[in-house]
Formats: C-alpha cells, structure tokens, sequence
C-alpha cells in the first residue's frame, strides 16, 4: 500500500478510451487468470451498451480499482473487481461496492450477486466480510459465443 493519501480520490464510470489502460491494470492486478483475453474491442463494447457497466476507482488520475456491474433487468452482477496491489486494505474494494450499490437501488434490483473464482481465497474472504454468501447450489455452465464483427 502507498504511504501517503492521494489529493483526489474518484468512483466513476470507465470511458471507452481508457480500454488499453484498463487491460493493463488487470494484468498488473492479477486479475485476469482463468479467462479468455481481454480486447480493447470489447470493453468498448460493454461501454456501448451500457455506460455505467464498468465502474473504476481513480487516485489522482491514475486507475487503482475496477469492478463491472451487470443489470440484467431482473439482478444485479458483480464480477471483474480489482484492486492494484500497491493500494490493496485501503478501501478501495469497499468504495467500488457502495458505488455499485446505490446504482443497484437506482435500478430497483432485488438481489445482488458477485462472481468470484473457485480458489480466489482472498476474494471469497473479501466477499464474505462484505456480506456476501456463496450459493452452493448453483454451478455456472459456460461456452464460447460466436462473434462475428
């Protein structure tokens, strides 16, 4: 963790031109283990069709948290949170959560549910401080879409 605090600390939406950066902090965040490669092309995407979907946490200027926050219409999804590890038992987590949140409250949603890997013990233990219950009888059934463009 930094020693000292930053003058400007921002909870915001991610813009699309920040797609190269975004990728380059979750590969120094370690947060892109077990997943198919992140494309400029898709976070610009994700931003296109929905704004707020993608939520950063910025201390002066320079990105050091990121989570998406997918609104299906009926829950709210929490997945991709990181956290740089120079700033990792600062808040920062916390401060992306509240965020996401109170825009969960915005859309009315009635549950909220937060993906976290098989063995991510750190994240599993971070979203248990935060509240959060794993839901044993549900197993995620996956398979790669067809993408054409």
């Amino acid at each position: 963790m930094t020693s000292s605090r930053p003058s400007r600390q921002t909870i915001r939406p991610a813009r699309a031109d920040e797609a190269a950066a975004l990728i380059a902090f979750w590969a120094r965040a370690g947060e892109n283990d077990a997943r198919p490669a992140d494309t400029e092309g898709a976070i610009r995407r994700l931003l296109e069709r929905d704004a707020d979907a993608l939520v950063v946490a910025e201390w002066d200027e320079r990105i050091v948290g990121s989570l998406i926050v997918g609104w299906d219409g009926w829950r709210f999804h929490l997945y991709r949170l990181a956290v740089g590890p120079e700033v990792r038992r600062s808040g920062v987590a916390h401060r992306l959560i509240a965020y996401a949140e109170k825009r969960a409250r915005q859309v009315g949603a009635g549950r909220i549910d937060a993906m976290v890997l098989e063995g991510n013990e750190q994240g599993a233990a971070f979203w248990d401080a935060a509240g959060f219950r794993p839901q044993g009888e549900w197993r995620r059934w996956i398979r790669t879409a067809p993408y054409e463009g």
